[in-house]
């Protein structure tokens, strides 16, 4: 058993975190990024948390859990057995299906008990704390359920179990199955037991039909679609934004201090997530991003764009510690909010054109915002031909420093090269013609400057010798071609110095908090990649089967992961990670056509 055994359910809303053992131990509501009511996951004593087991007794006799996912569906299911034959279920979903009008998708969490075999007595334990922990609720026994009503917080669980018992945290005998709706700032409307079992069954409709419409590889089948169905759940809706984790101060590693939160949308993350979710065949969620994107241009007057913005579009996320919460494992700080607003990360601008650019190609996609989105292109090359000359902060976020980072200069070409393509596609020689000298000047600096001759491999930023993974992005933004001769030594260079046992460092040199421990997991992916379009195929499959055998016992991914262990470390569940797993395994995987 790993310590980031948990599952993720959700609705693009709301989503939470349930243990191995069927405990809710991480969950914000009304949104992605509230303040949590649950969060024993950060401590286990102040934070709160949702458990349903079963009640002690003498008998000494064992129960074991297994846990899984209906397929192809976010509903999760954890099966408690014990060794005298007892045992039950509990099923875990946010309500998510079609209505008239849109999806419904309240702020709600719902959980179903259903006996298996015998008579298993169980304890629930439904213990809320508002504010991350910091407020206790005052609670009111209602008719059929419960009232939590903190200082701006109030919660209403309805439920068909002794509520008296519930609340006295007593044991009972589970005879029939049972039904619970939390909901956050409004009751629960209907009745129970019917509309949470027809609830349940639309929300498994929706996430299978969700399913079938994915382009998967032949192989890595299972792998590819968990990791598109968690991905969906990071997407906010109600604006399109697209948070880069559910959690906030996993730390990324068995030492203090590297502890963010990432509930907020990356404009570079949530590039990745749509290109995996295009290649996939889901469009929706790109044209989304698109419009959250197209709000953000039209509200910044300087053209700027920040790295990372709030999920309604807010500007300031102030990043603060809790010291009332130990933290994960007792490693803290725990952080809310996060000070990345303030970096320049000149790379945004290429990702933002990158995910612009199929509005302009594809058929298939919602073209009536075209003027806009050439305007928003205009604007985005704009500041990456003005920001090329300029250090920044860097894909990994360098808190003390700036540099004249080789990858962010990669993404400012690519912005300008992709704009040429644009340009291009819909008649704008005017532009081909301004933009082109741009794009060949760029190209010639990052060649001159970015590659050192002794070490012999693209270094992390302009005169110096460190090695970066993110350069293993060159040739898939055409840069260079994979069989490039630079890039065959850059790969040998980066797999002798930054490759070590299970997985792939981001850097092996020391940041803000000193050398980091765990590898980077895109990272191992991203060498995957480059492994296996240099024609080194056998080391590229090799890689990764080590690094998804490394994903929980459910198929799912943190950022980081020690090298030696291969435990889990990082906020989790990390889109970036599972955007390597899907991208690579589309890469590597037997064709279709070759497969019968």
């Amino acid at each position: 058993m790993g310590q980031l055994d948990y599952g993720v359910i959700g609705n693009c809303q709301v989503s939470a975190l349930v243990s191995r053992r069927g405990k809710v131990a991480w969950c914000c509501m009304p949104r992605l990024d509230s303040p949590s009511i649950f969060a024993s996951l950060l401590d286990e004593e102040m934070g709160g948390g949702w458990s349903i087991e079963p009640a002690p007794d003498s008998s000494g006799i064992p129960w074991e859990t297994r846990q899984h996912y209906l397929r192809n569906t976010n509903v999760l299911v954890t099966v408690w057995s014990s060794g005298r034959g007892d045992s039950f279920e509990i099923i875990d979903f946010m309500p998510r299906f079609e209505r008239e009008h849109g999806y419904h998708r309240p702020s709600q969490l719902m959980r179903v008990v259903r006996p298996l075999q015998g008579i298993p007595r169980i304890v629930v334990r439904l213990r809320p704390r508002f504010d991350y922990g910091r407020e206790e609720p005052r609670i009111t026994p209602i008719t059929g359920g419960a009232v939590y009503q903190g200082q701006d917080t109030t919660l209403f669980l309805k439920s068909d179990a002794p509520i008296t018992y519930v609340l006295q945290e007593s044991a009972f005998d589970l005879k029939e199955s049972l039904h619970f709706a939390l909901s956050y700032g409004a009751p629960f409307e209907g009745t129970l037991r019917f509309d949470v079992e027809e609830q349940l069954d639309r929300t498994i409709a929706y996430w299978r039909q969700w399913a079938k419409h994915c382009n998967i590889p032949f192989e890595f089948q299972n792998e590819v679609l968990r990791s598109a169905l968690a991905l969906k759940l990071h997407i906010y809706e109600d604006t399109g934004a697209i948070i880069a984790a559910t959690t906030t101060s996993i730390p990324e590693g068995p030492e203090p201090g590297r502890c963010w939160d990432y509930r907020f949308c990356w404009l570079r993350d949530a590039y990745f997530v749509v290109s995996a979710l295009n290649r996939l065949g889901q469009f929706e969620e790109m044209e989304h991003f698109i419009r959250y994107l197209q709000n953000l241009c039209a509200s910044e007057p300087s053209r700027i764009l920040q790295p990372v913005y709030g999920i309604g579009g807010e500007k300031v996320l102030v990043e603060r510690e809790l010291p009332w919460l130990r933290g994960f494992r007792g490693l803290g700080p725990v952080r809310v909010g996060n000070a990345a607003y303030k970096m320049d990360q000149h790379d945004v601008y290429g990702e933002m054109v990158l995910a612009i650019t199929p509005t302009f190609f594809d058929r298939r996609l919602d073209r009536t915002d075209q003027g806009q989105a050439l305007a928003n292109v205009q604007q985005l090359i704009e500041q990456a031909v003005h920001c090329f000359d300029l250090p920044d902060a860097g894909i990994w976020e360098f808190r003390g420093t700036k540099k004249h980072s080789v990858f962010s200069k990669l993404m400012n070409w690519a912005a300008v090269d992709r704009g040429i393509r644009i340009a291009g596609h819909i008649g704008r020689h005017d532009l081909v013609g301004e933009w082109a000298p741009v794009r060949e000047r760029m190209r010639t600096d990052i060649e001159q400057q970015g590659w050192n001759e002794f070490v012999g491999h693209y270094t992390q930023s302009y005169g110096g010798d460190a090695p970066d993974a993110a350069n293993l992005l060159l040739p898939a933004y055409n840069f260079i071609s994979y069989r490039d001769e630079r890039f065959q030594k850059t790969i040998d260079a980066y797999d002798r110095i930054l490759r070590v046992g299970r997985g792939v460092y981001r850097y092996r040199t020391a940041d803000d908090f000193g050398v980091p421990k765990t590898t980077f997991t895109i990272c191992s992916f991203w060498m995957c990649d480059a492994l296996w379009g240099a024609g080194r195929k056998a080391e590229a499959r090799e890689l990764f089967s080590s690094v998804i055998h490394q994903a929980n016992h459910l198929g799912l991914l943190s950022e980081d992961m020690d090298p030696e262990t291969g435990e889990l470390w990082g906020n989790f569940p990390q889109t970036y990670s599972h955007v390597g797993l899907i991208l690579s395994a589309m890469r590597i995987s037997q064709a279709w056509e070759d497969a019968f």
